[in-house]
């Protein structure tokens, strides 16, 4: 006999290690469900708060989460009360599942569970059954499984991104945001002991459903974390104290129509970084909101902000009602839209004026009735204010003077400084003209932000960016230093809207043909802000000015940015900062580009007779008219003296000869205009 008890041991562990190898063999050839289920696509702002996710597929809301994301103090009491050895056994615990037979018979019902965290993230990403032996002895052999193919952190992980937690909400990111309005980073023990309560019957438990049965889930949970001592009783006391949410909340939608462009524009990522600035984001869209209030059910908004040091975009408002089915057409993203700039292209055609030599902030302009062919604009009001200086015509925003600038610039040359900025402007009839200066062309608020982040960084743009992980890139230098110094120092003083703070932005309004677009624009030290308000359809707006409609807006945009300016900082040293007086000649008074081969305005004209004129002699002689000029004059025929002294205008010369004569006027200063007349 123990001659064969060797024998009889070699045979047992000889069946041991095959049964072994065969359950190894059975746990490594289970097939797995997908480890990488959909999660919801994240914006987040540039502080990584979340400023919108979207459903997966299904239409439930699935965030992925991490157990270094989620409060710790959650973690203990769910491990607590779920699976307390969760980091000692390797996907199953035997004394778990034991003690839980042992109870089930001596009770005759089911007191506790045995299933491990990992058996629950098995059943989770099969979506299998509880309560069939079979689906249980499924889940033992893909716990084992993952067990060996997962870290325990990436098993709590999967378990924080799929629990059920109510309705279509998965994943304990998705229940704080829907049942707490926050972040799972930081909760309270009331708050932890509802979201470890809820995924064990999430729709029974529901508090917006079932508060009572959820109170008392909850004091469950709070009961084992005390008794754990995860929890004192002070803390127990107070949880209890808590009410529970009646209802969910929205999940935050910000920066809609920025966050779609994101999403389409790279849609193989799952999060996606962007440089908005959440709190102002949110606060720019109650403002929106606010603004349409009183201005009619089909006017929509837009607004932009941006950090002209960087381009960076902090805020972008497409519309105040994206995704409601009303008459303001909130789908539109106005932000982008091609509309008519009216006025707020004027400085830069100023700008390129200045740099050009043709004027200076102190030149002075006339104000006039002007025809250029056909085209013969005039003022908004239809009066003419005269001479005045540059400056002056930039604040009040007068047609004539930049239409008679931008004549002598070049319609092709304002085209060509837009692009230089970045901007891609759209001509209606693909010609650049004379209208440009005041509103005919397209671009977009966008557009229009970029061309002042130029303006407001000293003539050299960047272009606008809405990604963290986009480089800064500069355009070409537009306009000199000092001249953008100049323009700053215009704009800002501009008289600001009533009730509005006399900060000193530098902003200009604008308001197409039509009353369409009304625009206000403005910058400090560091922002570029703009405003759009018109009708997405390309309606006119009877009595819309951007003067009186959305310039207010633009000031109560930043006294949300930031109350207190920053300065638009000294002027380079090269500028020019020079009275009228002082200034050298051809620029005290805008005469254009051909001033130097012209007479000055004033200069003594001989009115009449026309040069060339053949004329028949009154008596002996012939009257002129002569204007302009400083009295007395002095009057030559052929060259020789024939009058002096002379104050009047009308003139009789006694010309005894018949024929071919020069008559020269000189005045006092020297001036002198002629005329060559045939006398018969």
């Amino acid at each position: 006999m123990r001659r064969i008890w060797p024998f009889v041991l070699v045979g047992l562990l000889l069946f041991g290690a095959g049964a072994r190898d065969a359950f190894d063999n059975w746990i490594v050839s289970a097939k797995l469900p997908v480890l990488l289920a959909d999660t919801s696509v994240e914006m987040r702002d540039r502080d990584g708060q979340l400023l919108r996710a979207y459903t997966v597929d299904d239409g439930i809301w699935r965030l992925g989460a991490r157990p270094d994301q989620v409060d710790q103090t959650y973690l203990k009491m769910l491990l607590v009360y779920e699976d307390k050895r969760f980091f000692q056994h390797d996907g199953v615990d035997l004394r778990a599942m034991l003690r839980a037979g042992w109870q089930a018979l001596w009770s005759r019902a089911i007191v506790s569970g045995g299933s491990t965290l990992t058996m629950q993230v098995a059943r989770l990403l099969e979506n299998s059954g509880t309560g069939r032996w079979q689906g249980k002895l499924r889940q033992f052999r893909l716990a084992l499984a993952i067990e060996r193919k997962l870290s325990k952190q990436e098993i709590l992980g999967l378990y924080l991104t799929h629990a059920p937690f109510g309705g279509n909400l998965e994943g304990i990111r998705a229940a704080s945001l829907a049942w707490f309005d926050k972040e799972p980073s930081r909760l309270t023990p009331a708050e932890a002991a509802l979201l470890v309560a809820l995924p064990q019957n999430p729709n029974a438990r529901r508090p917006d459903q079932a508060a009572a049965v959820a109170r008392s889930a909850r004091a469950r949970v709070l009961r084992r974390a005390v008794k754990a001592g995860v929890l004192t009783d002070d803390d127990f006391f107070a949880a209890l104290g808590e009410s529970v949410p009646v209802k969910r909340h929205d999940f935050p939608r910000l920066a809609a129509h920025l966050t779609d462009r994101a999403a389409s524009n790279k849609p193989d990522r799952q999060v996606h970084w962007l440089t908005i600035d959440k709190t102002l984001q949110s606060s720019l869209e109650k403002l929106a909101a606010q603004a349409l209030l009183g201005l009619g059910e089909r006017l929509s908004i837009a607004m932009v902000v941006a950090d002209h040091a960087t381009g960076e975009i902090l805020a972008s408002v497409g519309s105040a009602s994206y995704g409601q089915g009303d008459h303001r057409q909130g789908f539109v993203d106005m932000s982008r839209a091609r509309r008519s700039p009216g006025s707020t292209l004027k400085p830069l055609v100023y700008g390129l004026a200045f740099d050009r030599g043709l004027a200076h902030p102190e030149t002075m302009i006339n104000d006039r009735p002007v025809r250029f062919g056909t085209y013969a604009p005039q003022n908004f009001d239809g009066a003419f204010r005269g001479e005045l200086r540059v400056s002056e015509a930039l604040q009040q925003s007068l047609n004539l003077p930049v239409v008679l600038l931008v004549d002598e610039v070049g319609p092709a040359n304002l085209l060509a400084a837009m692009r230089k900025a970045g901007t891609d402007p759209r001509l209606p009839n693909g010609q650049p003209g004379l209208a440009m200066a005041l509103g005919g062309i397209g671009v977009t608020l966008e557009e229009l932000v970029q061309l002042y982040v130029m303006q407001a960084r000293g003539g050299v743009g960047v272009e606008l960016n809405w990604r963290l992980d986009e480089e800064v890139v500069e355009t070409q230098r537009v306009m000199s230093r000092s001249t953008a110094w100049h323009l700053g120092h215009i704009l800002s003083g501009i008289a600001p809207p009533p009730g509005a703070p006399s900060n000193r932005l530098a902003f200009k309004t604008g308001t197409s043909y039509g009353h369409r677009d009304t625009w206000a624009i403005g910058y400090d030290g560091q922002h570029v802000a703009g405003v759009w308000i018109g009708r997405p359809d390309g309606t006119p707006v009877p009595g819309a000015f951007g003067a009186a409609v959305a310039a207010p807006v633009l000031f109560d945009m930043y006294q949300r940015i930031k109350p207190d300016l920053a300065p638009l900082g000294p002027p380079p040293p090269e500028t020019i900062l020079l009275s009228n007086a002082q200034l050298p000649d051809p620029l005290r008074k805008f005469r254009g580009r051909n001033a130097v081969f012209l007479a000055p305005a004033d200069t003594v004209r001989v009115a009449f007779p026309p040069d060339g004129a053949r004329l028949v002699r009154v008596g002996k002689g012939l009257t002129i008219k002569v204007k302009y000029g400083h009295k007395p004059y002095t009057i030559l025929a052929n060259g020789a003296p024939l009058m002096t002294g002379i104050r009047q205008q009308d003139i009789y010369l006694p010309l005894d000869e018949a024929g071919a004569s020069i008559i020269t006027v000189v005045d006092a200063v020297g001036q002198s205009d002629r005329v060559r007349v045939w006398l018969d």
